[in-house]
């Protein structure tokens, strides 16, 4: 019997060794989300997790962040800074603004931050500087109280000018009240001028990494965010926003494969956390890319998966424009009028969602020759910019403005009126290079100057279009339609060498 107790023995070691080693593999990866230190007069025990809070805060994982200050306010109900932190998960300052409902749940902890009378420094400025923005949110606007918290953030960083989340805070101030019209980006000038020290002190801070990549988020600043973008999904790869950002700076620069790669990976984990807007958010920056690399059987299977996707309605923005964009993108990319033709806005879109399928639409009904049929849908557009400016968001307002010139303008075409078409084509671009895009979209489903390039195709006059489409690809580098553009109208030309500069780009 010996031999069987030994043969039972050894069996049993090995299935609990087997059993212990699935129970290890079957552990979640420990938590990576950079580097945090913001010291408080809360109690030590807290003191971890509110920087942990500070982490999700910084990578814009705003409901994680939320119900984590949550946490810290209910184990020390004298941390004052807590309820800041609740509060400023209300406060997406690069995305849309807060909802109602949001904005009075902020300015409710602020207040019971204000109440706990914590002492004079920097905790109390700090909340005193959010009060700024929630204070009388139901008279002021979204951007006078941006504006007004971007002050009070000035004259704390003054205050505490060597203490790094203050001025790391302060420098997101500034990229979020940017003017969208100041093709100087002098406030994103400024903020660089704050983080790029803090960043070499500093390499696995993920505010840091995060808010460069927004500061350098433009045609003329793109080429110096890439070691920013190529950090940050390092620094906090648990976040789904951190993996998705480089995207941003790889889509000014046409590099597809890495904004490929980028989004696969934050699609994958907003899925697995069930954040329906962050994953919708980098599926839309991926159909981008996609597009871009001529890759577009991949493109319509990350659309097709929209189908099974509950939530998808207008009324929340992030979730709205992505839904909304992807299908748009692939229709008009491949010229597809009956597909662009056949889109519908989601339920209860807001006017900048429903206005990308009007766009879509009217320039679809338009460039298939049906010019009357689109003059409901840019009717739905000018409507939209009407409510929109009567609402004081005139960036989005302007972006319909554009939309609407632009239907307007392959209206026109169709009606055989080029000169027209060309005015407003032109106007359109105009517009649209003046104001920067908003980080909610990779970019305009198609740019403007794009599609006057394309106009200027159509109607035989290959050099002007040729003279488009390369200041089109200054704007957007490594833009498909524009490099296909551009060897068309070069071919036309005779000029050889153009066309096939255009030709290898398409496979850089």
């Amino acid at each position: 019997m010996k031999p069987l107790v030994g043969l039972f023995v050894i069996g049993a070691l090995i299935c609990a060794t087997s059993a212990l080693s699935q129970e290890t593999h079957s552990h979640p990866p420990p938590e990576k989300l950079g580097h945090v230190t913001f010291a408080t007069s809360c109690a030590p025990r807290v003191e971890h997790d509110f920087e942990r809070a500070v982490a999700l805060l910084h990578s814009f994982a705003y409901v994680a962040a939320e119900k984590a200050f949550q946490d810290v306010a209910i184990a020390d109900p004298r941390c004052a800074i807590a309820h800041w932190g609740v509060a400023m998960s209300y406060f997406h300052q690069l995305w849309s603004p807060p909802s109602p409902v949001e904005l009075s749940k902020g300015k409710s902890e602020i207040d019971r931050a204000l109440r706990l009378n914590v002492r004079p420094g920097r905790e109390r400025q700090l909340i005193e500087a959010a009060a700024a923005y929630y204070d009388d949110f139901e008279h002021r606007s979204h951007r006078v109280r941006a504006k007004a918290y971007e002050e009070a953030m000035n004259t704390v960083a003054q205050s505490n000018p060597t203490d790094t989340e203050v001025q790391v805070f302060y420098a997101l101030s500034l990229i979020a009240t940017a003017p969208l019209d100041d093709r100087s980006h002098a406030n994103q000038k400024r903020a660089v001028a704050i983080l790029e020290p803090i960043f070499r002190d500093y390499p696995d801070h993920p505010g840091v990494a995060h808010y460069l990549i927004h500061a350098y988020d433009s045609a003329e600043l793109a080429p110096r965010g890439l070691a920013a973008a190529r950090a940050y999904s390092k620094i906090a790869p648990s976040a789904p926003h951190a993996l998705h950002m480089p995207s941003h700076t790889f889509t000014r620069l046409g590099l597809w494969d890495d904004s490929i790669t980028s989004n696969i990976a934050a699609r994958t984990a907003a899925h697995s956390q069930r954040d329906l807007g962050e994953e919708l958010h980098a599926m839309d920056y991926l159909v981008y890319a996609y597009l871009q690399r001529g890759r577009q059987a991949d493109a319509q299977q990350v659309i097709a998966s929209l189908a099974k996707m509950d939530g998808l309605v207008g009324s929340d923005f992030k979730v709205g424009y992505a839904a909304t964009a992807m299908p748009a993108r692939l229709a008009m990319e491949r010229d597809n009028w009956n597909a662009a033709i056949a889109l519908q806005p989601l339920p209860e879109s807001s006017p900048q969602v429903a206005g990308v399928v009007f766009w879509a639409r009217a320039v679809a009904n338009a460039r298939a020759g049906h010019p009357r049929v689109a003059e409901a849908d840019i009717k739905g557009l000018e409507t939209g910019q009407q409510q929109l400016l009567a609402e004081g968001d005139t960036y989005w307002a302007t972006q319909l403005d554009v939309m609407g010139k632009e239907a307007r303008a392959w209206q026109a075409a169709a009606n055989a009126d080029a000169n027209e078409a060309i005015r407003l084509m032109r106007a359109a671009a105009d517009v649209e290079d003046k104001v920067e895009k908003r980080p909610v979209t990779p970019g305009p489903i198609i740019p403007a100057r794009e599609q006057l390039a394309d106009l200027l195709l159509s109607l035989k006059r290959p050099q002007e279009a040729l003279k488009e489409y390369r200041a089109a690809l200054v704007a957007a580098p490594g833009r498909r339609r524009a490099l296909v553009g551009a060897a068309q109208a070069a071919n036309l030309l005779g000029d050889a060498k153009v066309a096939s500069q255009m030709r290898a780009a398409l496979s850089n």
